[in-house]
């Protein structure tokens, strides 16, 4: 099919704003020349690309489809009817809203169903892993509720079950969340269910990073036992940047409130249109092979790193991410991690549980394989990929050893992305 000439036209940014399209080009080079190992990240397609350059940008939709506040909603009613559909299918959910425009403000629409500010919030501790909205206190979710965190168990590194029912019983939270960011392992939702039930508490997933491994069919779901659960979509499901919410029947009227219009006011259309079309390549047996490699590719980067002196946080991993310690390296890292961007190699400074250092040195860095895996990489390369960053680690800069071997590294990372492109010129 012709592309309209009101679609994506880079040649209209080209010639109106060459500034921005310099920077358009030159993120795409970046992709490119590189590896993107930011566990958060990956790369849509360019079907996702093209819904969010679309004209249904243009379009003012408060409401719901059926019930919007504006009129000619009748194209963009249809687009959310179809995400909503391919949401509740592949996940097997009662309810989804798609409007949210991240994940924080998913959560923030879910504390605002469930809670009155001053309850009690039970969550992981963003010191071993949690996430900001889970009770920090330079954020919403620690100042407007009373936080109390649970945390991993020393010897294992592992989510402390035993304390967190120990923590409920004693503090009786209105809302229980499960879900963390630098959390390599599977969580145990029928333990946190047991929980919430026997306290009364609202079980909240913040699904964020792991469900596109869910979508895929590569580790379990937590739909059967959360009420509600919340997630992005521009993480391992690989759609846009932006949230969505999950619920069971009866929560559905409160968190579609609780989104709008409590906490939003127009959804952002294009970005609900390619949320849909994520959805849709998310139920593919080829994204069931990806979600699959996903995990095997960073289980394959977590024992590459160890091999490179580096020690795996909990022993390896479940899912796409892996922490690793750096400290046997004689490393912080924050110098991990500029050492590693010299070299092409983006990753990012991560607090590893009980971690002397400060969070803006830290003494571990966070490594995902969900970008290098749509770029088509596989095992053997995740063990070249651990071998550049532990040379990239390891080199000094400023010493003329380790200037060379950050530009050796630099070289063999940019044969390696050349090899697996970024966007291949032919892919549209």
């Amino acid at each position: 099919m012709e592309t309209p000439f009101w679609g994506p036209d880079f040649d209209a940014l080209t010639s109106t704003d060459p500034e921005i399209a310099d920077v358009v080009l030159g993120e795409l080079e970046r992709l490119r020349g590189g590896l993107q190992l930011i566990a958060s990240e990956n790369l849509t397609s360019p079907a996702v690309l093209a819904a969010l350059g679309s004209t249904l940008s243009n379009k003012y939709a408060e409401g719901y489809p059926g019930r919007r506040y504006y009129g000619g909603c009748a194209q963009v009613d249809v687009a959310e009817e179809i995400g909503i559909a391919r949401a509740k299918e592949l996940f097997g959910a009662d309810h989804a809203n798609l409007q949210p425009h991240s994940g924080a403000s998913a959560n923030l629409a879910a504390y605002a169903a469930f809670c009155e500010p001053g309850d009690v919030v039970l969550a992981m501790d963003l010191k071993q892993g949690g996430h900001l909205t889970h009770g920090s206190k330079v954020n919403f979710s620690g100042r407007w509720f009373e936080p109390v965190a649970y945390g991993v168990r020393a010897d294992t590194e592992l989510i402390d079950y035993d304390q967190v029912r120990d923590l409920a019983l004693a503090h009786e939270p209105r809302l229980i969340i499960a879900g963390a960011t630098a959390y390599p392992r599977l969580i145990d939702f029928a333990a946190f269910r047991s929980i919430a039930d026997e306290v009364g508490a609202i079980l909240m997933v913040d699904a964020a990073h792991f469900v596109g491994l869910v979508a895929g069919k590569a580790i379990p779901s937590p739909v059967p036992f959360a009420d509600v659960v919340t997630f992005t979509t521009h993480k391992v499901l690989r759609g846009p940047r932006g949230g969505m919410i999950l619920c069971r029947a009866e929560h559905a009227k409160a968190i579609d409130k609780a989104v709008f219009p409590f906490s939003q006011g127009g959804p952002l259309m294009h970005s609900v249109a390619a949320k849909a079309v994520a959805l849709r390549e998310a139920s593919t047996s080829d994204f069931q092979d990806y979600a699959t490699q996903v995990v095997a590719n960073a289980v394959a980067l977590a024992k590459g790193l160890e091999e490179e002196g580096m020690r795996a946080v909990s022993g390896g991993t479940d899912t796409h991410l892996a922490l690793l310690d750096v400290r046997p390296l004689e490393v912080t890292g924050a110098e991990a991690e500029r050492r590693c961007d010299a070299a092409r190699i983006t990753l990012n400074k991560n607090a590893i549980p009980f971690d002397p250092a400060p969070p803006a040195t830290a003494s571990g860095i966070r490594i995902g394989s969900p970008s290098v895996t749509t770029q088509g990489m596989t095992e053997p390369d995740m063990a070249e990929i651990a071998r550049l960053i532990g040379s990239a680690v390891r080199a000094e800069p400023g010493t003329t050893a380790g200037d060379a071997a950050l530009a050796a590294a630099a070289d063999e990372v940019s044969r390696l992305a050349t090899a697996h492109p970024a966007y291949p010129r032919n892919s549209g």
